[in-house]
This record gives C-alpha cells, sequence and structure tokens, in this order.
C-alpha cells in the first residue's frame, strides 16, 4: 500500500492528459504552493513581497502544467524550450534564501507534475518543517556585527589613545584605518572598522565616544564599505 502512494501515477500513461490526471495535478499542486508560501511567510515576519508570496504559490501548478503538456513527447519539448527561450528575465538576483524558495517549488511542480504525488507531498512536508526549525534556532546568525566608525577629533587630541578605555569597556573590537585631516588641519577624521557584540548598547557607546571628542562629528556605520585611499 505504501509503495503504491510514491509510484508515479503516470508511469503507464505518460502520453495520455486526462482530466482526472490534470485536475489532481493542479489541486496538489496550489496546496503544495500554498504550504510553502506560509512558510515563506513564517520565517521572513520582517518582511517579504506580496507579489513573490503568490508566485510561489503558482509557480509549482505551472511547472506541473508545463511537464504534463510535454509527456513523453520530444517534439513538445523542443518547442517549449524554444518557447521559453525567447523570455528575457531583467530583474536582478535576489536574496539566496528567496532564490532557494524558487528552486524548492520548482521542485515540488516537477514531483507533482511526473505523477509522484507522494513524494512531492513527503519532500515538501519535510524540507518546509526544516524551514521553520532553522529558523526558530536562528541558525547561521552571526553574534558580532561590523560596523565602520567614523569619528572627528581636535587637533590637540592624541587619536592613538583617545577611545581606548570606551572600546575597552564596552568590549568593542576596533582597528584604525584611515586618518585625514579637515577644516585646514584643524581638526582629524578617523575610521575605524570595529566588531560588536549583539548585546552591546550602541547608544551609550556612541554617547561615550561624542563625550571624548568634543560633539563633533560621529557616524556610525551598519555595514562597513570599502574605504577609499584617494
Amino acid at each position: 500500500m505504501l509503495e503504491n502512494i510514491f509510484t508515479s501515477t503516470l508511469s503507464s500513461t505518460a502520453t495520455e492528459l486526462t482530466l482526472t490526471n490534470a485536475l489532481i495535478t493542479i489541486v496538489i499542486s496550489i496546496i503544495l504552493g500554498g504550504l510553502i508560501s506560509l512558510t515563506y511567510m513564517y520565517t521572513n515576519r520582517s518582511g517579504f513581497s506580496q507579489n513573490f508570496t503568490l508566485t510561489m504559490v503558482l509557480l509549482p501548478t505551472i511547472v506541473a502544467i508545463i511537464i504534463l503538456l510535454i509527456g513523453s513527447n520530444i517534439a513538445r519539448a523542443f518547442s517549449l524550450a524554444g518557447a521559453f527561450s525567447i523570455i528575457r528575465f531583467r530583474s536582478a538576483p535576489g536574496d539566496p534564501k528567496d532564490i532557494a524558495y524558487v528552486l524548492f517549488t520548482m521542485a515540488a511542480g516537477l514531483a507533482v507534475g511526473t505523477g509522484y504525488y507522494g513524494y512531492a507531498i513527503l519532500f515538501t512536508i519535510i524540507l518546509c518543517v526544516m524551514m521553520i526549525i532553522l529558523n526558530q534556532l536562528n541558525f547561521g546568525s552571526r553574534k558580532t556585527t561590523q560596523r565602520m566608525l567614523k569619528v572627528t577629533i581636535p587637533e590637540n587630541l592624541s587619536y592613538e589613545e583617545a577611545f581606548q578605555e570606551v572600546f575597552q569597556r564596552f568590549g568593542v573590537k576596533h582597528e584604525l584605518k584611515k586618518i585625514r585631516t579637515t577644516e585646514l588641519g584643524s581638526l582629524y577624521e578617523l575610521i575605524y572598522t570595529v566588531t560588536m557584540q549583539s548585546s552591546t548598547d550602541q547608544k551609550a557607546f556612541l554617547d561615550e565616544i561624542r563625550c571624548r571628542n568634543g560633539n563633533l562629528d560621529l557616524s556610525l556605520t551598519m555595514s562597513p564599505s570599502p574605504i577609499n585611499e584617494y
């Protein structure tokens, strides 16, 4: 009985397209696409695109229908390949996680389109559960973050020792990357790359730096950018 569930329903009628198989394929594809889309929304609560979630619902059905139409007909396969070759996608590559979900939905559509309904359902459930577990465990997240700190100091302040005590107190690893003068040499601009713990109070840290540099310009960039040497 278990073997029958995981056997392709189209294995013996690969060249036939019946209404019953088509309806079953469409219904299962939509259900699996909806399940994958819901999993994506659950694991991306910080923000997601409605267009992308709707696409994930439809994509397995589209792929499954294409597989049904092709069947074992080589001529149809070449015709469809020629038709899709004229489509050009101009959107930039997205987040790797989004790309993984697109491949996930396509794989589900392929499995359903070839008649392996049992495997399609099994793989979809396993991967959805795995996505949720990895999200709950916060798998792969970094405990430290790297920032770029720009500090302006007066010329009479020693930049080598000015902020050492602040860095040590907050446990911030730092590296001085660049020094340049501004305001006709009356001010110095220091550029550090700093590595901070996720638990570091950034406001308190910046307040301490601000007190040391006399309330001159100060900025903390969220992600380090290449420093222009010229």
